[in-house]
């Protein structure tokens, strides 16, 4: 249809038939319209139709084109089981929206899929559709539709989120240069030391954190923060960007490989946290969790050097930290120059989902 886009949008529904497990407290939701019910309120996009129809409708804004990203969410790989329904549904989107700030794009909608091992209490699908909720309108989108089923392993939150970019300025992860400047947004190894503290408390007194530090440190992980006020500056002046999802080492190799260049960083350059800081004082070792632990969802952006100190300025502008930790090179190896001067020798380049323990798991 002229000047529409139609999605393809399964019915939310939740399987039938008797189950004898559940997740969370409370009255068990046997019944598909209950979900519904729960999840509508979330749907205020006109072409969403309250989640009453098969299909919805997406029609962009003139000038723009469509970005989309799909990235699940896995009960013991990217969050504990006993974690909060609302942290869940907020890291749910947000770490798809970080993609998507990384491309450069504004986000409009999103599509849900929920797979349940058995059926979910009402206080679980309520506690979720508010985390939701609270992303949503902190970050500008709207649910169109999505499915429900129930399926063995563990529960597993799918959302496919679209965004809007002009014509032609996606910014891309494999055009970076040789002689750029290479940035990361807010602060290093957070999430990956806040996952260790959540796995092993007895690290809080270890690494002397105080309340704040702890709470910072948890938050980081159960709550990241997609930095989508940085998508219109990295259209303007960033020549190549993606997110951080699986740790700087690798995410940075990922990028050189395609750009067909290498990279120069250097550890003492590393933006990190008051928390992450005493953290790598107290045991050095953990700087491997600052370069390969992932779940950062910060920016590495690769900036021209013409365009340094205008993305600086705007970055500061918008309230994001950006810190410039290295440049691009013209050989095709990655180094990261570590505090002695000499390359650091990783344990793991970073996160792989086919090798080693689940991430929530893992550390």
């Amino acid at each position: 249809r002229r000047g529409q886009v139609w999605v393809q949008i399964v019915p939310i529904a939740l399987l039938s038939g008797p189950m004898t497990h559940h997740a969370g407290g409370g009255e068990v939701l046997q019944d598909e319209e209950a979900i519904i019910r729960l999840l509508a309120p979330l749907a205020q996009t006109p072409g969403a139709f309250a989640l009453e129809d098969d299909c919805a409708v997406l029609q962009p804004k003139a000038g723009t084109e469509l970005v989309l990203k799909t990235d699940p969410i896995a009960e013991g790989v990217h969050f504990l089981p006993d974690a909060l329904p609302a942290d869940v549904g907020w890291k749910a989107l947000a770490v798809n929206l970080s993609d998507l700030a990384a491309k450069g794009a504004t986000p409009c909608a999103y599509l849900l899929a929920l797979s349940f091992p058995a059926a979910p209490r009402r206080s679980w699908v309520v506690g979720f559709a508010a985390g939701l909720a609270e992303a949503q309108e902190r970050f500008g989108c709207h649910l169109l539709g999505g499915d429900t089923d129930r399926r063995g392993g563990p529960l597993t939150v799918s959302i496919t989120v679209i965004g809007t970019v002009p014509p032609g300025q996606m910014v891309r992860r494999g055009t970076a240069r040789a002689g750029d400047g290479l940035f990361v947004s807010g602060t290093l190894g957070d999430a990956a030391l806040g996952l260790m503290v959540a796995k092993d408390p007895a690290r809080a007194a270890a690494w002397d954190l105080s309340p704040a530090m702890l709470a910072h440190l948890a938050s980081r992980y159960r709550r990241p923060q997609p930095r989508l006020a940085l998508a219109g500056l990295l259209r303007a002046h960033a020549s190549a960007a993606m997110d951080l999802s699986d740790g700087l080492a690798k995410d940075l190799g990922r990028m050189c490989k395609v750009s067909g260049c290498g990279a120069r960083a250097r550890q003492a350059d590393l933006p990190l946290s008051a928390a992450a800081a005493k953290a790598v004082a107290a045991e050095p070792r953990q700087y491997q969790a600052v370069l390969a632990g992932g779940d950062d969802y910060e920016i590495l952006a690769s900036v021209p050097p013409p365009n340094e100190a205008a993305f600086r300025q705007a970055a500061s502008a918008a309230g994001i930290a950006v810190t410039r930790i290295g440049s691009m090179t013209a050989h095709t190896e990655v180094t990261i120059e570590g505090l002695d001067g000499h390359p650091v020798a990783l344990v793991q380049a970073g996160w792989d989902h086919f090798a080693g323990d689940a991430k929530a798991q893992s550390q």
